[in-house]
């Protein structure tokens, strides 16, 4: 495996919750999975994906974990435009 610099911007995860420490109240699909911290920071040690390392987030903040990946981005959206509530609160305007 490839070693990944200290100061590279990576993204760490952390199991808060095992399945078995999670809620009762929760649906039982979601109650069946951990809970998992993902937190991207500077890395402050060389390391490898899947070691356990620390971290220094932009507020500063260190904390350790699974490294997960390098120089990690935002996969996510809020979806497709729905045109039908483009106009919501503009009814006046138009």
């Amino acid at each position: 495996m490839e070693k990944i610099s200290a100061g590279t911007w990576v993204e760490i995860e952390k199991i808060i919750l095992a399945p078995e420490q999670r809620a009762p109240t929760l649906p039982a699909d979601t109650r069946q999975v951990p809970y998992v911290m993902r937190v991207a920071g500077f890395l402050l040690n060389d390391a490898e994906i899947g070691e356990t390392v620390r971290i220094k987030t932009l507020i500063g903040r260190e904390l350790e974990g699974k490294l997960t990946s390098v120089n990690p981005s935002y996969a996510h959206s809020f979806g497709k435009i729905v045109p039908e509530l483009l106009s919501i609160g503009l009814e006046e305007d138009l």
